[in-house]
């Protein structure tokens, strides 16, 4: 059963995280934002002590060296992996210093788990030994949404036509992170748009490669400090060694319907993280908000229990959508299918961080409009229920669960 007590060495792990968030990210934030980008010389010194994105959360990537560190007493059983939760526990930290600097600190990224899911061995050493800190900084990247196909990732229409040596690629990306600065990114095609699903396939796409270009970043609302970036693929050639997981993966029928899997495997890892992110956003703002109403409220009438009333409801919101969170991370960690709990804890927190937000602005009236904290975790919050899949679609999925069990088709 999942344990709601932080071990010793996960507490640590927060404690540290923490540390870093209030001391590194917080102190930057509110520059960074208003100047839309990370500073290079900050993201070059965290690079340089080895703080990368995979990291700071102890992502995929690092799984094997924290099940290692987390050994014996740490687990909840002998064996156990706790790579998801450890994820989760950092990321919401992460999100409580500044989610647009968390997702600009170096390193794979969301490309990474596909990689590390169905990469070959030489794939792996090729694309993920770049991520050193002996090395200048960088960065991988995940292109799957499209302009047409944001949602219904089914409805892919990014073409990969077959030739000699390899594939040529044609269409268009949008909304992809880091996707500029981005070493090589991780593309999701098809080889025709008659099979759906099954002709899903996943290209490593690397920077520089001929008809690979990047027209515009994208202008943005909240999370600026990100760079969010349209990739246009014209007649671009990708070797078959970039095909990911090779020719074998998608002729093994045991492997399921090729590229789409992939992608719906990323997500279900990937959910729960963005999800902590929400209840960190939402944690800070509660925080904030809280300090406020103790210092410059009365202790007594009714605008105080108006204001002692709506930061215990959202106290309760941010547990509820924390507890979500560590069972969908659990059930990765212990092996069990997770799609249905990574989209409900997504669906919630990400509802759930846009309404804490809203809350908590409006406790500070016109004080937090002009440049404050809480005006812009108002902004980021908006996107965490929509990216990672809308919330709409997260209930579709949730759905399709609860109807699967009885043979109806949602």
């Amino acid at each position: 059963m999942i344990s709601y007590q932080l071990s010793p060495h996960q507490q640590q792990v927060k404690d540290i995280v923490h540390w870093f968030a209030e001391n590194e990210m917080r102190p930057i934030s509110l520059e960074a934002d208003k100047i839309g980008r990370v500073p290079d010389d900050w993201l070059e010194k965290v690079n340089s002590l080895g703080i990368t994105l995979s990291t700071a959360t102890f992502g995929e990537s690092d799984h094997e060296h924290m099940d290692s560190a987390a050994s014996g007493k740490e687990n909840e059983r002998k064996g156990e992996r706790q790579g998801n939760r450890l994820a989760v526990i950092a990321a919401e930290e992460l999100g409580w210093g500044d989610a647009a600097i968390a997702l600009t600190l170096p390193g794979p990224g969301l490309g990474g788990p596909p990689i590390q899911a169905i990469g070959t061995p030489e794939q792996k050493r090729r694309f993920l030994s770049i991520f050193n800190r002996d090395e200048p900084p960088r960065w991988g990247a995940y292109a799957l949404t499209e302009p047409e196909a944001g949602s219904d990732v089914a409805g892919i229409q990014t073409t990969a036509r077959k030739v000699e040596g390899g594939y040529v690629l044609n269409g268009q990306k949008i909304f992809i992170t880091n996707g500029k600065r981005a070493s090589w990114v991780v593309v999701f095609a098809t080889i025709d748009r008659r099979m759906g699903r099954s002709g899903h396939r996943a290209f490593v796409v690397e920077k520089g490669t001929p008809g690979f270009s990047c027209p515009r970043l994208a202008h943005k609302m909240g999370l600026r400090a990100s760079e969010t970036a349209e990739l246009v693929f014209e007649d671009c050639f990708v070797p078959d060694e970039n095909l990911l997981g090779g020719e074998a993966y998608y002729e093994n029928r045991q492997s399921g319907p090729s590229g789409f899997r992939v992608a719906m495997q990323t997500f279900d890892n990937t959910r729960p993280i963005i999800a902590a992110m929400a209840v960190g956003i939402a944690r800070a703002a509660y925080e904030s908000t809280l300090d406020m109403v103790r210092r410059d409220y009365p202790k007594r009438g009714r605008p105080f229990q108006l204001a002692a009333g709506t930061l215990a409801n959202i106290e309760q919101e941010i547990q509820s959508a924390r507890l979500l969170t560590w069972e969908a991370a659990w059930r990765a960690d212990i092996g069990r299918p997770n799609a249905k709990e990574a989209a409900m804890c997504k669906a919630y927190a990400g509802k759930m961080v846009v309404d804490v937000c809203a809350k908590c602005l409006e406790l500070f009236g016109t004080a937090g409009l002009d440049g404050q904290w809480v005006e812009k975790w108002y902004r980021d919050a908006k996107i965490f229920d929509i990216f990672e899949g809308t919330n709409q679609i997260q209930h579709l999925i949730i759905a399709r669960h609860l109807y699967a069990p009885f043979g109806v088709r949602v």
